[in-house]
């Protein structure tokens, strides 16, 4: 095989569906995982279709801590090498900090950040032995900005992820490899379905919002480039900034008096 392969996390639908999408357009194959091996199925289906591309499907549960090794094996299985990592699979836990379990908390660390960097230091030691790889780990606006009521480990997450693929960057500068982290605002996908915060966050205005087809381009752009970081929108590039600007109470007290209206607090 001469093309290379790119591994997706939580391929089905969003995002990283797109993310697919894109690097199918560019002529990568695809390794996809994400639970619902139907979806993954169609959307293989769909790339050999459109651009010619082969795909590995590789049904797997990030909650569990053996998926990452799995995955990369059932990748090695395949007589393949991941040249690109897309780091995407994600979720968002409703509620203060005390009214999940333990165990919920648990494992929303696992697939939100164990399983992504475990990818990544799996991964690795190829991209710089063949001195080529392309990694996104996909982040978030949030974690440019104070953190919320409600969700309480989501921004604390992707503020990590954000300060991870600035080192990782800069770690890989001289080896061929890119790095970056992808931080989307607002984006129409299940996101919000599955986070429980449809209701509330459909009564944000149309500017804050994004297609996945439009961040995908710019995480695509963003990794080519090697820009270490890269927020998607001017929207959102403007409130990154803003956040900056602000005085650490100020920003606080705005993050206090918005937090309801895109973060779930159950009573």
């Amino acid at each position: 095989m001469t093309r290379k392969l790119c591994l997706i996390t939580g391929a089905s639908a969003g995002i990283g569906a797109a993310l697919a999408r894109e690097f199918a357009a560019h002529g990568w194959d695809l390794a996809l995982t994400a639970r619902r091996t139907e979806r993954l199925t169609d959307l293989a289906e769909e790339l050999k279709a459109r651009y010619g591309v082969d795909s590995l499907i590789i049904p797997a549960d990030l909650t569990k801590k053996t998926a990452p090794k799995a995955i990369l094996k059932a990748v090695a299985d395949a007589g393949r090498q991941v040249d690109g990592l897309v780091n995407n699979a994600g979720y968002g836990l409703p509620g203060s900090f005390t009214q999940p379990s333990w165990k919920d908390h648990e494992a929303f660390l696992q697939v939100m950040l164990t399983a992504p960097l475990e990818l990544c230091y799996l991964a690795l030691p190829d991209m710089r032995k063949n001195g080529f790889g392309r990694i996104i780990n996909v982040a978030s606006l949030a974690g440019h900005l104070p953190g919320s009521m409600g969700h309480t480990l989501y921004a604390a997450d992707k503020s990590f992820l954000i300060k991870f693929s600035e080192s990782l960057n800069l770690e890989n500068a001289t080896r061929g490899v890119h790095v970056s982290a992808l931080c989307p605002g607002f984006t129409y996908s299940e996101f919000h379905d599955v986070n429980d915060t449809r209701e509330n966050v459909s009564k944000m205005p149309n500017y804050m919002w994004q297609t996945a087809e439009a961040v995908a381009k710019a995480g695509y752009l963003a990794v080519e480039r090697n820009a270490a970081v890269r927020v998607t929108g001017g929207v959102n590039k403007f409130l990154a900034v803003l956040a900056k600007l602000l005085p650490g109470p100020m920003a606080l007290s705005l993050m206090r008096a918005q937090s309801s209206k895109f973060r779930k607090q159950k009573p």
